[in-house]
């Protein structure tokens, strides 16, 4: 077992160490790796700017296949970041994460903006 690296300033090493007690760290590290993989991120994308969309359209704009957007929506789902509601017989998907849609707004994301100049609610 390696020991510790001795500290020079025990008062820096207290204030950085202090740090370690923010909430949640496991599961900022669990966002941040569900964010870091590009077609996750892209369908993100995807959904926010086009809510209830349904996964034979989001996988025609991604240019992936249907099983492909199926397999990272049901991680997104997991994650509770998305959610779907049945219509007919397909499944329409939208972000429901609020902080994950701040954080597309901070890689500047927008909404869709319809004809009248509306913004949608999402």
């Amino acid at each position: 077992m390696m020991a510790a690296t001795p500290a020079l300033n025990p008062e820096d090493v207290q204030r950085a160490a202090a740090a370690l007690h923010t909430p949640d760290i496991d599961g900022w590290a669990n966002r941040f790796e569900l964010l870091s993989d590009g077609n996750r991120l892209r369908l993100l994308l995807c959904l926010h700017h086009a809510p209830d969309i349904c996964v034979g359209d989001l996988a025609a704009a991604l240019d992936m296949t249907g099983t492909a957007v199926s397999h990272a929506l049901r991680l997104l789902r997991n994650q509770g970041w998305v959610s779907a509601t049945r219509d007919g017989r397909s499944m329409r998907y939208r972000l429901t994460d609020d902080t994950v849609h701040e954080l597309l707004h901070t890689i500047g994301a927008t909404h869709y903006h319809n004809h009248t100049g509306a913004e949608e609610e999402r």
